[in-house]
């Protein structure tokens, strides 16, 4: 059975940063894509960044770009995203996700492409 754990979230100040960690189990996390989402109170799961299996391709979300960083460490079956500059819209719960592919294809940014999530970890950022 496929799992995983997300941690690191917390309560930071604007400006400030976080390291998301998603923790794999079950599977070859190696071998596939994985994403990182977010769900704002009130609003609808988005995608963020997502990184392919070797994690030599990574992808963001605009909102995002230049602030935030994925990576991953297939060593240690460990995927990380480091949230720097944090701003209040970047509060919600942050889900980790992996795919059935080791690389991009056409709708890697929408949930259907990703197969297993995580429960998600809270992001709040103060003003």
């Amino acid at each position: 059975q496929v799992q995983l754990v997300e941690s690191g979230g917390g309560l930071v100040q604007a400006g400030g940063s976080l390291r998301l960690s998603c923790a794999a189990s079950g599977r070859i996390f190696s071998n596939y894509v994985m994403g990182w989402f977010r769900q704002a109170p009130g609003k609808e799961r988005e995608f963020v960044a997502a990184i392919t299996a070797s994690g030599g391709i990574t992808a963001y979300a605009d909102s995002v770009k230049g602030r935030f960083t994925i990576s991953r460490d297939n060593a240690k079956n460990t995927g990380y995203l480091q949230l720097n500059s944090l701003k209040p819209e970047d509060t919600a719960v942050y889900y980790c996700a992996t795919a059935s592919r080791p690389y991009f294809i056409p709708g890697y940014k929408t949930e259907s492409f990703y197969a297993y999530w995580g429960q998600g970890t809270r992001v709040t950022v103060s003003s």
